[in-house]
């Protein structure tokens, strides 16, 4: 089981972006992995309001608590794969226009 490593300096939860601090929790988790840091960016994604865009939110907690974390922390890897998988290709692209010059 993982042990808690206390962060002193982990700024306090905004429940709107990291409901139940959860996230904010992780980075508190000593000995964390990925899956265990996976489960928990699919309880924030449940439970985060769905008004909220998830970019804007990931950026949000990347920039809290990444720099406490460091780039090689868990939840920082999945926080970052998460972005990416958002950012990524939206669907189709060109169409008939695209084909026609």
């Amino acid at each position: 089981m993982a042990q808690r490593h206390p962060y002193p300096n982990l700024p306090e939860v905004d429940q709107a972006l990291d409901p139940g601090g959860l996230i904010r929790e992780s980075y508190r988790i000593e000995g964390l992995g990925l899956p265990e840091a996976r489960s928990i960016f699919l309880d924030w994604a449940i439970k985060t309001d769905p008004e909220l865009a998830p970019q804007i939110a990931i950026r949000r907690l990347l920039a809290l608590y990444a720099p406490l974390g460091g780039p090689e922390h868990p939840m920082t890897v999945v926080l970052t794969e998460g972005l990416g998988k958002l950012s990524g290709p939206g669907g189709r692209r060109g169409g008939s226009r695209a084909r026609r010059g």
